[in-house]
C-alpha cells in the first residue's frame, strides 16, 4: 500500500481527501427544495446502498433540504480509496432519478457542490457525531432523533482511528 496521499481539488467550495480520512459530508437540495417523505426514504436507502462497499458510515441524517454524513471511503483496490467525487456522483445521481418517481418536480434536485470535511480527532468525529444525531430534533422534527424515520447510524460510536 503507497503512503496516504493528500488531494486538494476546488469548484465553489475547496474540497481536500486525504487517504483513508474519515468525513462530515453536507449536500443540500437545489434551492433549497423540500423533499416529500417518500423523497427523503429514497436518499436515506441510496446512501446506505454501498455502506461497507464503497465506504463505511457512521451517521446520516436526511432533513427535508439536506443531508449530513458521517462516512469513511473504502479501498477500490489495493493501491485506490474510493473518491469523495465519486461517491457524491453515485448518491446524487441516483437519488435523483429515483425521487423523480416519488415526488412530482421538474428540474434539478440537488446543487452542485458539497460541504466536506477531514475529521482530524475523536473530539471532532464525536462533536460531529453528535451533531447528526441532533440535528432532526433541533428542527423540531423528531423529538429524539431515533423517533426520527430518515436518520440512521452504527449501532454505537466507534472509536475514532486515524490512518
Amino acid at each position: 500500500m503507497k503512503e496516504p496521499e493528500l488531494k486538494i481539488t476546488q469548484r465553489m467550495l475547496p474540497h481536500w481527501e486525504y487517504d483513508g480520512s474519515i468525513y462530515f459530508i453536507t449536500f443540500n437540495t437545489w434551492q433549497r427544495l423540500q423533499l416529500s417523505s417518500p423523497a427523503q426514504q429514497v436518499v436515506l436507502d441510496v446512501c446506505l446502498f454501498f455502506n461497507t462497499q464503497r465506504y463505511e458510515l457512521f451517521a446520516l441524517v436526511v432533513m427535508p433540504d439536506h443531508v449530513h454524513m458521517l462516512i469513511q471511503p473504502l479501498l477500490k483496490t489495493e493501491e485506490e480509496y474510493w473518491s469523495l467525487s465519486s461517491i457524491m456522483h453515485s448518491i446524487k445521481s441516483y437519488s435523483a432519478k429515483q425521487i423523480l418517481k416519488v415526488m412530482p418536480h421538474i428540474g434539478t434536485i440537488w446543487q452542485p457542490e458539497r460541504y466536506d470535511h477531514i475529521v482530524r480527532d475523536d473530539r471532532a468525529f464525536t462533536a460531529m457525531w453528535n451533531y447528526i444525531r441532533q440535528n432532526p430534533v433541533k428542527a423540531n422534527l423528531a423529538d429524539s432523533s431515533d423517533s426520527y424515520p430518515f436518520f440512521w447510524q452504527k449501532d454505537a460510536v466507534p472509536e475514532y482511528q486515524e490512518k
